[in-house]
Protein backbone atom coordinates (compact mmCIF):
# COMPACT_ATOMS: atom_id res chain seq x y z
CA UNK A 1 0.00 0.00 0.00
CA UNK A 2 2.88 2.37 0.77
CA UNK A 3 4.29 1.64 -2.67
CA UNK A 4 0.92 2.49 -4.27
CA UNK A 5 0.78 5.83 -2.47
CA UNK A 6 4.34 6.53 -3.61
CA UNK A 7 3.44 5.86 -7.26
CA UNK A 8 0.42 8.15 -7.02
CA UNK A 9 2.56 10.92 -5.56
CA UNK A 10 5.18 10.56 -8.29
CA UNK A 11 2.46 10.59 -10.92
CA UNK A 12 1.09 13.94 -9.75
CA UNK A 13 4.51 15.47 -9.40
CA UNK A 14 4.96 14.65 -13.11
CA UNK A 15 1.61 16.27 -13.90
CA UNK A 16 2.59 19.47 -12.11
CA UNK A 17 6.02 19.90 -13.60
CA UNK A 18 5.14 18.24 -16.92
CA UNK A 19 8.61 18.36 -18.43
CA UNK A 20 10.46 15.10 -17.87
CA UNK A 21 8.54 12.68 -20.07
CA UNK A 22 7.03 14.70 -22.88
CA UNK A 23 9.11 13.26 -25.69
CA UNK A 24 8.67 9.81 -27.16
CA UNK A 25 11.03 7.33 -25.58
CA UNK A 26 12.47 4.40 -27.50
CA UNK A 27 15.70 2.40 -27.35
CA UNK A 28 15.85 1.67 -31.08
CA UNK A 29 16.79 5.20 -32.15
CA UNK A 30 17.86 4.10 -35.62
CA UNK A 31 14.39 2.70 -36.27
CA UNK A 32 12.55 5.95 -35.45
CA UNK A 33 14.70 8.36 -37.53
CA UNK A 34 11.95 10.92 -38.18
CA UNK A 35 11.36 11.44 -34.46
CA UNK A 36 15.07 11.55 -33.63
CA UNK A 37 15.75 14.22 -36.25
CA UNK A 38 13.43 15.56 -39.00
CA UNK A 39 16.48 15.92 -41.27
CA UNK A 40 16.38 12.10 -41.57
CA UNK A 41 13.18 12.37 -43.63
CA UNK A 42 13.81 10.79 -47.03
CA UNK A 43 17.45 10.00 -46.22
CA UNK A 44 17.42 6.57 -47.87
CA UNK A 45 20.79 5.47 -49.26
CA UNK A 46 19.49 2.61 -51.41
CA UNK A 47 15.70 2.97 -51.44
CA UNK A 48 12.94 5.32 -52.58
CA UNK A 49 10.56 4.81 -49.66
CA UNK A 50 10.42 3.43 -46.13
CA UNK A 51 7.50 2.22 -43.99
CA UNK A 52 7.97 1.24 -40.35
CA UNK A 53 6.08 0.25 -37.21
CA UNK A 54 7.40 0.07 -33.65
CA UNK A 55 6.04 -1.07 -30.27
CA UNK A 56 7.42 -0.60 -26.75
CA UNK A 57 6.15 -2.20 -23.52
CA UNK A 58 7.63 -1.08 -20.18
CA UNK A 59 7.06 -1.14 -16.41
CA UNK A 60 5.24 -4.48 -16.65
CA UNK A 61 6.77 -5.54 -13.32
CA UNK A 62 5.76 -2.45 -11.35
CA UNK A 63 2.36 -1.70 -12.89
CA UNK A 64 -0.65 -4.00 -13.22
CA UNK A 65 -1.07 -2.67 -16.77
CA UNK A 66 2.25 -1.74 -18.44
CA UNK A 67 3.10 1.57 -20.08
CA UNK A 68 2.86 1.10 -23.85
CA UNK A 69 4.08 3.20 -26.78
CA UNK A 70 3.46 2.34 -30.40
CA UNK A 71 3.45 4.05 -33.74
CA UNK A 72 4.35 4.06 -37.40
CA UNK A 73 5.90 6.32 -40.00
CA UNK A 74 6.39 6.51 -43.74
CA UNK A 75 8.81 8.63 -45.73
CA UNK A 76 10.01 8.83 -49.33
CA UNK A 77 12.31 10.69 -51.68
CA UNK A 78 10.80 13.25 -54.04
CA UNK A 79 12.14 15.19 -57.03
CA UNK A 80 15.13 12.86 -57.19
CA UNK A 81 16.30 13.71 -60.70
CA UNK A 82 19.24 11.82 -62.26
CA UNK A 83 20.56 15.22 -63.38
CA UNK A 84 20.64 16.66 -59.86
CA UNK A 85 22.72 15.96 -56.74
CA UNK A 86 20.02 16.90 -54.29
CA UNK A 87 16.55 15.74 -53.43
CA UNK A 88 13.58 16.37 -51.17
CA UNK A 89 12.30 13.99 -48.50
CA UNK A 90 8.71 13.97 -47.25
CA UNK A 91 7.28 11.95 -44.37
CA UNK A 92 4.43 11.37 -41.93
CA UNK A 93 4.43 9.74 -38.49
CA UNK A 94 1.92 8.95 -35.77
CA UNK A 95 2.65 7.72 -32.24
CA UNK A 96 0.57 6.94 -29.18
CA UNK A 97 1.41 6.48 -25.49
CA UNK A 98 -0.91 4.69 -23.08
CA UNK A 99 0.02 4.77 -19.40
CA UNK A 100 -1.45 2.00 -17.26
CA UNK A 101 -5.16 1.28 -17.77
CA UNK A 102 -5.60 4.22 -20.14
CA UNK A 103 -5.38 6.67 -17.20
CA UNK A 104 -3.00 8.92 -19.15
CA UNK A 105 -2.70 8.76 -22.94
CA UNK A 106 -1.20 10.92 -25.64
CA UNK A 107 -1.36 10.98 -29.44
CA UNK A 108 1.11 12.74 -31.72
CA UNK A 109 0.95 13.24 -35.49
CA UNK A 110 3.76 14.87 -37.46
CA UNK A 111 4.45 15.84 -41.03
CA UNK A 112 8.09 16.38 -41.93
CA UNK A 113 10.15 17.57 -44.87
CA UNK A 114 13.91 17.62 -45.48
CA UNK A 115 16.27 18.65 -48.23
CA UNK A 116 19.45 16.66 -48.94
CA UNK A 117 22.33 18.12 -50.93
CA UNK A 118 25.47 16.33 -52.04
CA UNK A 119 28.68 18.29 -51.38
CA UNK A 120 31.09 16.94 -53.94
CA UNK A 121 31.29 13.16 -54.11
CA UNK A 122 32.05 12.30 -50.49
CA UNK A 123 29.66 14.20 -48.24
CA UNK A 124 26.01 15.13 -47.83
CA UNK A 125 24.29 17.94 -45.93
CA UNK A 126 20.62 17.67 -44.84
CA UNK A 127 18.21 20.06 -43.19
CA UNK A 128 14.72 19.16 -41.97
CA UNK A 129 11.56 20.59 -40.44
CA UNK A 130 8.59 18.90 -38.78
CA UNK A 131 5.30 20.21 -37.44
CA UNK A 132 2.63 18.24 -35.69
CA UNK A 133 -0.42 18.06 -33.49
CA UNK A 134 -0.21 16.57 -30.01
CA UNK A 135 -3.03 15.69 -27.63
CA UNK A 136 -2.78 14.39 -24.09
CA UNK A 137 -5.77 13.09 -22.16
CA UNK A 138 -6.31 11.92 -18.58
CA UNK A 139 -9.23 9.76 -17.43
CA UNK A 140 -10.05 11.14 -14.01
CA UNK A 141 -12.63 8.41 -13.32
CA UNK A 142 -9.81 5.86 -13.12
CA UNK A 143 -7.79 7.82 -10.56
CA UNK A 144 -7.78 7.78 -6.78
CA UNK A 145 -5.87 10.24 -4.63
CA UNK A 146 -4.00 10.09 -1.31
CA UNK A 147 -6.77 11.94 0.57
CA UNK A 148 -9.25 9.22 -0.54
CA UNK A 149 -7.43 6.58 1.51
CA UNK A 150 -9.54 5.60 4.51
CA UNK A 151 -6.80 3.70 6.31
CA UNK A 152 -7.49 0.40 4.56
CA UNK A 153 -8.66 1.13 1.03
CA UNK A 154 -8.84 3.87 -1.59
CA UNK A 155 -12.46 5.03 -1.97
CA UNK A 156 -13.05 6.74 -5.32
CA UNK A 157 -16.38 8.12 -4.09
CA UNK A 158 -14.75 9.90 -1.20
CA UNK A 159 -14.32 13.73 -1.68
CA UNK A 160 -10.85 14.91 -2.70
CA UNK A 161 -9.08 18.26 -2.70
CA UNK A 162 -7.26 17.43 -5.96
CA UNK A 163 -8.73 19.43 -8.83
CA UNK A 164 -7.83 19.03 -12.51
CA UNK A 165 -8.74 22.15 -14.50
CA UNK A 166 -8.57 20.23 -17.78
CA UNK A 167 -8.70 16.55 -18.72
CA UNK A 168 -7.30 17.05 -22.24
CA UNK A 169 -4.73 19.39 -23.75
CA UNK A 170 -3.87 19.98 -27.43
CA UNK A 171 -0.99 21.88 -28.93
CA UNK A 172 1.19 22.50 -31.98
CA UNK A 173 4.68 20.99 -31.81
CA UNK A 174 7.60 22.08 -34.04
CA UNK A 175 10.98 20.41 -34.65
CA UNK A 176 14.05 21.32 -36.73
CA UNK A 177 17.25 19.44 -37.45
CA UNK A 178 20.43 19.13 -39.48
CA UNK A 179 22.63 16.18 -40.52
CA UNK A 180 26.05 15.82 -42.10
CA UNK A 181 27.30 12.56 -43.65
CA UNK A 182 30.85 11.78 -44.80
CA UNK A 183 31.70 8.73 -46.92
CA UNK A 184 35.23 8.84 -48.37
CA UNK A 185 35.00 5.28 -49.75
CA UNK A 186 32.59 2.34 -50.00
CA UNK A 187 33.73 0.92 -46.65
CA UNK A 188 33.46 3.99 -44.43
CA UNK A 189 30.43 6.11 -43.53
CA UNK A 190 30.14 8.65 -40.71
CA UNK A 191 27.01 10.63 -39.85
CA UNK A 192 26.43 13.38 -37.26
CA UNK A 193 23.37 15.46 -36.53
CA UNK A 194 21.58 17.80 -34.16
CA UNK A 195 17.87 18.44 -33.69
CA UNK A 196 15.77 20.79 -31.59
CA UNK A 197 12.46 19.32 -30.39
CA UNK A 198 9.56 21.47 -29.07
CA UNK A 199 11.10 24.59 -30.63
CA UNK A 200 7.93 26.59 -30.05
CA UNK A 201 7.76 25.51 -26.37
CA UNK A 202 4.06 24.60 -26.33
CA UNK A 203 2.09 24.68 -23.11
CA UNK A 204 1.15 21.27 -21.70
CA UNK A 205 -0.63 21.05 -18.37
CA UNK A 206 -3.89 19.88 -16.84
CA UNK A 207 -3.76 22.87 -14.49
CA UNK A 208 -4.40 26.58 -15.04
CA UNK A 209 -1.70 29.24 -14.95
CA UNK A 210 -2.79 30.11 -11.40
CA UNK A 211 -1.11 26.91 -10.12
CA UNK A 212 1.92 28.05 -8.11
CA UNK A 213 5.04 26.44 -6.73
CA UNK A 214 4.51 26.23 -2.93
CA UNK A 215 8.25 26.73 -2.38
CA UNK A 216 8.70 29.89 -4.44
CA UNK A 217 5.16 31.24 -4.70
CA UNK A 218 5.69 31.68 -8.45
CA UNK A 219 3.45 30.10 -11.15
CA UNK A 220 4.76 26.83 -12.58
CA UNK A 221 6.24 27.14 -16.07
CA UNK A 222 3.79 24.94 -17.96
CA UNK A 223 5.67 25.15 -21.27
CA UNK A 224 7.61 22.13 -22.52
CA UNK A 225 11.33 22.95 -22.57
CA UNK A 226 13.30 22.60 -25.80
CA UNK A 227 14.92 19.18 -26.12
CA UNK A 228 18.30 18.98 -27.87
CA UNK A 229 19.16 15.73 -29.65
CA UNK A 230 22.71 14.95 -30.77
CA UNK A 231 23.90 11.81 -32.50
CA UNK A 232 27.06 10.42 -34.05
CA UNK A 233 27.11 7.08 -35.82
CA UNK A 234 29.10 5.19 -38.40
CA UNK A 235 29.15 2.16 -40.64
CA UNK A 236 32.45 0.42 -41.20
CA UNK A 237 32.90 -2.53 -43.53
CA UNK A 238 36.10 -4.46 -42.69
CA UNK A 239 35.25 -7.13 -45.31
CA UNK A 240 32.37 -8.33 -47.50
CA UNK A 241 30.76 -10.25 -44.65
CA UNK A 242 30.61 -7.84 -41.70
CA UNK A 243 29.39 -4.29 -41.17
CA UNK A 244 29.99 -2.61 -37.80
CA UNK A 245 27.74 0.24 -36.61
CA UNK A 246 28.86 2.22 -33.53
CA UNK A 247 26.34 4.80 -32.31
CA UNK A 248 26.15 7.60 -29.74
CA UNK A 249 22.92 9.43 -28.96
CA UNK A 250 22.62 12.23 -26.40
CA UNK A 251 19.67 14.42 -25.51
CA UNK A 252 18.97 16.95 -22.82
CA UNK A 253 16.40 19.50 -21.68
CA UNK A 254 16.37 21.98 -18.84
CA UNK A 255 15.40 19.13 -16.49
CA UNK A 256 16.74 15.86 -17.91
CA UNK A 257 19.57 14.38 -19.90
CA UNK A 258 20.31 10.95 -21.35
CA UNK A 259 23.38 9.38 -22.94
CA UNK A 260 22.94 6.24 -25.05
CA UNK A 261 25.86 4.47 -26.70
CA UNK A 262 26.80 1.09 -28.14
CA UNK A 263 27.10 -0.77 -31.42
CA UNK A 264 25.56 -3.39 -33.66
CA UNK A 265 27.21 -5.85 -36.04
CA UNK A 266 25.58 -7.06 -39.27
CA UNK A 267 26.50 -10.39 -40.87
CA UNK A 268 25.87 -10.87 -44.58
CA UNK A 269 23.99 -14.13 -45.20
CA UNK A 270 23.41 -13.93 -48.94
CA UNK A 271 26.48 -12.29 -50.43
CA UNK A 272 24.52 -9.42 -51.97
CA UNK A 273 23.55 -7.89 -48.60
CA UNK A 274 19.82 -8.51 -49.04
CA UNK A 275 19.74 -11.02 -46.16
CA UNK A 276 21.49 -10.20 -42.89
CA UNK A 277 21.42 -11.03 -39.21
CA UNK A 278 22.21 -8.40 -36.61
CA UNK A 279 23.22 -8.29 -32.96
CA UNK A 280 24.40 -5.58 -30.63
CA UNK A 281 24.48 -4.07 -27.18
CA UNK A 282 23.75 -0.53 -25.98
CA UNK A 283 23.97 1.23 -22.64
CA UNK A 284 21.78 4.10 -21.46
CA UNK A 285 23.86 5.81 -18.78
CA UNK A 286 22.68 5.11 -15.21
CA UNK A 287 19.56 3.40 -16.50
CA UNK A 288 19.81 0.19 -18.54
CA UNK A 289 21.74 -2.19 -20.78
CA UNK A 290 19.93 -2.85 -24.05
CA UNK A 291 20.81 -6.04 -25.98
CA UNK A 292 19.42 -6.10 -29.51
CA UNK A 293 18.98 -8.72 -32.24
CA UNK A 294 17.50 -8.53 -35.72
CA UNK A 295 16.96 -10.12 -39.10
CA UNK A 296 16.82 -8.45 -42.49
CA UNK A 297 15.43 -10.22 -45.56
CA UNK A 298 14.54 -8.80 -48.98
CA UNK A 299 13.90 -5.26 -47.80
CA UNK A 300 12.19 -6.19 -44.49
CA UNK A 301 14.06 -5.68 -41.22
CA UNK A 302 12.78 -7.01 -37.88
CA UNK A 303 14.50 -5.93 -34.65
CA UNK A 304 13.93 -6.94 -31.03
CA UNK A 305 15.52 -5.16 -28.05
CA UNK A 306 15.25 -5.52 -24.29
CA UNK A 307 15.99 -2.94 -21.59
CA UNK A 308 17.67 -4.55 -18.58
CA UNK A 309 17.33 -1.96 -15.80
CA UNK A 310 20.48 -1.01 -13.87
CA UNK A 311 19.07 1.97 -11.94
CA UNK A 312 17.50 1.87 -8.46
CA UNK A 313 14.22 0.85 -10.12
CA UNK A 314 15.73 -2.63 -10.59
CA UNK A 315 14.88 -3.34 -6.92
CA UNK A 316 11.21 -3.26 -7.89
CA UNK A 317 11.18 -4.63 -11.46
CA UNK A 318 13.90 -7.30 -11.12
CA UNK A 319 15.77 -5.58 -14.01
CA UNK A 320 12.80 -6.15 -16.37
CA UNK A 321 12.61 -2.68 -17.89
CA UNK A 322 11.09 -2.79 -21.36
CA UNK A 323 10.91 -4.69 -24.60
CA UNK A 324 10.72 -3.22 -28.06
CA UNK A 325 9.76 -4.63 -31.46
CA UNK A 326 10.14 -2.89 -34.81
CA UNK A 327 9.50 -3.77 -38.45
CA UNK A 328 10.93 -1.64 -41.25
CA UNK A 329 10.28 -2.07 -44.97
CA UNK A 330 12.35 -0.28 -47.62
CA UNK A 331 11.61 -0.38 -51.32
CA UNK A 332 12.24 1.08 -54.76
CA UNK A 333 9.57 2.54 -57.01
CA UNK A 334 9.24 0.86 -60.40
CA UNK A 335 9.11 2.68 -63.71
CA UNK A 336 6.31 2.19 -66.22
CA UNK A 337 8.23 -0.65 -67.90
CA UNK A 338 8.68 -2.48 -64.58
CA UNK A 339 12.38 -1.72 -64.12
CA UNK A 340 13.88 0.10 -61.15
CA UNK A 341 13.85 3.86 -61.45
CA UNK A 342 16.28 4.35 -58.56
CA UNK A 343 19.42 6.43 -58.97
CA UNK A 344 21.65 6.13 -55.90
CA UNK A 345 23.26 9.52 -55.28
CA UNK A 346 24.04 9.07 -51.59
CA UNK A 347 26.18 6.51 -49.75
CA UNK A 348 25.25 2.85 -50.11
CA UNK A 349 26.54 -0.23 -48.28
Amino acid sequence: MIRLVTYISIFFIMLHFGVNAQSLHFSQHNNIPLITNPANTGFLPDADYRVAAIYRNQYSKVMSVPYQTYGMFVDAQAFNSPAENGWLGVGFSIFKDVAGSSVLSSTKLYGSVAYHQMLGEASLLSGGFAAGWAAKRIDRSKLTFPDQFDGKFFDGNRPTDVILDNTQVNYLDIQIGMNYAYFPNDRTYINAGVALIHVNRPKESFFLNTTVDPKTGEPFDQRIPIQYNFFLNGSFKPNDVWILNPNIHYNYTAATKALYLGFTAHYNLSGDGNNQIMGGIYYRLNDAFVPMVGLSMQGFAFTFSYDATTSSLSKFNNTVGALELSLVKQGVFKSSNGSSAKKVICPKF
